[in-house]
């Protein structure tokens, strides 16, 4: 018999938590225990589609979460789950999940890992020390494309990576007309005020767009060039969302031993008039992800000519999701996929806070910093 692993959910900050708790409560290895939300900075001014609260309302009605408790520690102390969703803001995360590791619970984490290579650092020592797993979720992990355009390159199609190129973004988390997976409505109009008072919007609660963003840019230009990173500069700004102190824009460049990553990340685009990528330069030719109607591959030029494509492989049976991917490596014991690990989040992390640390210092900072090393 396979066994039944315990579910709850900590913090509904993140919109992603619509998607993902879905993907858990169709797996017919878990059962629901219960849910409890972080306490925010800041108490949002209104309840609508894609906040924290609209989040709880929708899916502990959609999903017949038996139990909602106030306190997250409570939680964890008397529904004792085995496996947590983590979808808070992004500065509770070493908190949460230190509370979760001391209750035996695996944990798995919404991208990115943390605010800071610090923060990451506390969450993967807990873990370990408790003996258990964390997993950090991905949503570009389960795209088909992204896994053919990393099995192209490693077969060496377009020669040595030498520069990959990744922008990402939208009208923000909560602007007009963004969705998000999960749910099939869009965001309704909210005011200046009203997106002010989320945690997305504000810098101590780990919120902008460098982090939210640019962090699948550090995910995808490590995993495709295969080295580490080590150094970067970078720019932020606030150039639109003036009513919190979060930047909506961030550039980083990424110094790889034998290769270079240019990461965006904006929350001001209402459209991108471009193909977004990201596109891997390598030293035969040229890869880029990008649409066919709905659905995405890849296309690899070597010049001269319109390329070949490619149409994505399916995903392996039994392992398309985030759920069924922790789920199959706790009951096999196999390794997750690589994005996932613990071990190569905390490098992914490692390019974000170099980056962040540049934006603030404005010269070139290094991955291997003392941080790192002491890690």
């Amino acid at each position: 018999m396979l066994r039944k692993y315990r579910l709850g959910i900590i913090g509904f900050g993140h919109m992603h938590i619509n998607n993902v708790a879905q993907l858990y409560a169709a797996h017919p290895q878990v059962e629901w225990v219960g849910c409890a939300d972080t306490v925010p900075i800041r108490p949002e001014l209104r309840v609508a589609r894609y906040t924290r609260e609209w989040n709880r309302q929708n899916l502990v009605s959609k999903l017949g979460i038996p139990a909602v408790y106030e306190d997250y520690r409570r939680f964890l102390d008397e529904a004792k789950p085995d496996i947590v969703i983590v979808t808070c803001e992004n500065a509770q995360h070493p908190d949460v999940v230190e509370a979760c590791a001391a209750a035996s619970a695996h944990v798995c984490v919404e991208k990115p890992m943390a605010c800071s290579l610090s923060d990451a650092l506390r969450m993967a020592r807990a873990c370990h020390m408790a003996g258990t797993t964390m997993i950090v979720n991905w949503p570009a992990t389960w795209s088909p494309a992204l896994r053919q355009a990393k099995a192209l390159i490693d077969q060496g199609v377009i020669g040595r990576v030498l520069e990959v190129r990744y922008r990402a973004g939208h009208n923000g988390p909560l602007g007009a007309g963004v969705g998000h997976a999960g749910v099939n409505e869009a965001a309704a109009p909210m005011t200046g005020p009203e997106k002010g008072a989320t945690w997305w919007h504000q810098k101590a609660a780990g919120g902008g767009a460098t982090l939210d963003f640019c962090s699948y840019g550090a995910m995808f230009s490590r995993w495709v060039i295969g080295e580490p990173a080590t150094a970067a500069i970078g720019l932020r700004a606030n150039l639109n969302s003036h009513y919190g102190d979060a930047d909506d824009n961030g550039i980083l460049v990424v110094r790889f031993p034998s290769a270079m990553a240019l990461l965006e990340g904006t929350w001001i685009v209402r459209d991108h008039g471009v193909p977004t990528g990201p596109i891997v330069y390598g030293s035969e030719g040229t890869l880029v992800i990008e649409r066919q109607g709905e659905e995405q591959v890849v296309r690899v030029s070597r010049g001269g000519d319109e390329g070949t494509i490619y149409t994505p492989e399916p995903l392996p049976d039994g392992r398309t999701n985030v759920a069924e991917e922790l789920i199959h490596h706790l009951d096999t014991g196999a390794p997750p996929h690589p994005t996932l690990t613990t071990e190569n989040n905390l490098e992914y992390m490692a390019i974000l806070d170099a980056g962040l640390r540049a934006c603030e210092s404005g010269t070139l900072e290094l991955v291997d910093n003392e941080t790192w090393r002491i890690g």
